[in-house]
């Protein structure tokens, strides 16, 4: 078993809300200068808990994500476990040298040079001038900033500072590695290659705490999950399982209960569905790409004919996977059970969510999503790289062969 690196336990983080809460000596000097009686005063300031209770344990070699909504307390977190901020309560063990990628270009000097702010950044976030000098030209290739690396970067243009600081935090090479939104840089083509520097980071066997609102990215990088939500952990587990779970939370508004998210008081309507083979104990996950028999309940308050009945299944971002439609279908009172089968549903790991639809010669019945969403756990067969991989997941075999082609072709006889 890999020893724990990172061991945190019941971290808490006060802040005073619209002021400093920690000061140093000399300002607390300079405010009894200013006003002696302040100390005696009585303290009518708001208070919040920007992080409260947090636990939390990392394994040598893991890679682990936290999620979790604006303020959370993502970014308090890795502040605490960099030695930058002090808890309130609680305590943090470190085991291994630290590289924190907080924020990127941090350290960087307008009136300094590429070449310059390449060594002092590097300085700052720990690398030697060896270090960085054997480092160096890797660096600027990687920034693709060969022919304006002795240009102050006061004159480059956003995208150029950004890809040189980007590149020269990604090169550091220590044994715990803290990234805090940082693969959001730059345009689409250098957001995939820093994905790829930090796949790169994350195969060396490093450790690594990732905080990013790009899930795609969690799920590529990271093994485990922590849902941090109002200064606590929500969640913590499995990759797929936290991030279905909170992908499901984000877009349905966390509903409750089960049935149609857009109901009608008419003839029908949808009250629920689940997923019936193979067994799981919860209903609504996939985790096979075996053949898979989904049940939708169907309740009809009255007699209904020349119906059409319309399926639609999609990703989380709301992309059509497949579609379906039935004409001419009819109806009795009572609860029907509209029963779908599939050789198999071969979608990558995921939320994704049924969108049903009923309609008859007077128009709409009912028509929108059925809740919960349904959350496939199946193992992944996709490409390693996001851009490369797409919405099914196909298991397959891959060899190689060795011998001369065997010529299947014949020639004509002349």
């Amino acid at each position: 078993m890999s020893a724990t690196v990172i061991h945190a336990e019941s971290l808490g983080k006060r802040y005073r809300r619209g002021l400093h809460s920690e000061i140093g000596l000399r300002h607390a000097i300079e405010n009894f200068i200013r006003s002696p009686f302040s100390v005696f005063r009585g303290n009518n300031q708001e208070f919040f808990w920007a992080l409260k209770d947090v636990s939390l344990e990392v394994c040598e070699g893991e890679v682990l994500g936290l999620i979790g909504r604006n303020g959370a307390g993502k970014t308090t977190l890795l502040k605490i476990l960099s030695r930058i901020t002090r808890p309130t309560t609680g305590w943090a063990e470190i085991h291994g040298r630290v590289g924190s990628l907080l924020e990127v270009g941090t350290g960087f000097h307008p009136e300094l040079t590429g070449r310059e702010n390449t060594f002092l950044s590097g300085a700052i976030l720990g690398m030697s001038k060896s270090e960085i000098e054997r480092k160096f030209d890797e660096i600027v290739a990687f920034a693709e900033l060969e022919k304006f690396i002795d240009t102050q970067v006061k004159h480059y243009s956003s995208g150029m500072y950004v890809r040189l600081a980007f590149a020269v935090a990604a090169h550091l090479e220590p044994e715990i590695l803290l990234v805090d939104e940082v693969l959001a840089v730059g345009d689409m083509k250098f957001q995939k290659k820093c994905l790829g520097k930090m796949s790169d980071v994350a195969r060396a066997g490093r450790t690594v705490v990732l905080v990013s609102h790009q899930l795609n990215q969690i799920r590529r990088l990271c093994e485990r999950v922590a849902w941090i939500d109002g200064g606590s952990i929500r969640r913590n587990g499995n990759a797929v399982e936290v991030l279905g779970a909170y992908e499901t939370a984000m877009t349905a508004g966390e509903p409750s209960g089960e049935g149609s998210s857009n109901r009608y008081d008419g003839k029908a309507h949808f009250v629920g569905w689940e997923v019936v083979e193979p067994y799981d104990a919860n209903p609504h996950f996939l985790s096979t790409l075996g053949p898979v028999v989904i049940r939708f309940l169907l309740s009809v308050r009255e007699s209904i004919q020349r119906v059409h009945h319309g399926i639609t299944l999609y990703s989380s971002d709301r992309q059509v996977v497949w579609g379906w439609a039935a004409d001419n279908l009819e109806f009795s009172p009572g609860v029907h059970e509209l029963v779908y089968e599939f050789p198999m549903l071969p979608v990558k790991p995921g939320v994704y969510s049924w969108m049903l639809s009923l309609w008859d010669d007077h128009g709409q019945i009912d028509m929108g999503d059925v809740i919960p969403e349904m959350l496939v756990t199946t193992d992944s067969y996709q490409h390693p790289r996001d851009e490369w991989s797409g919405l099914l997941n196909v298991p397959m075999r891959f060899s190689i062969r060795n011998g001369q082609m065997q010529r299947i072709a014949t020639e004509k006889e002349t």
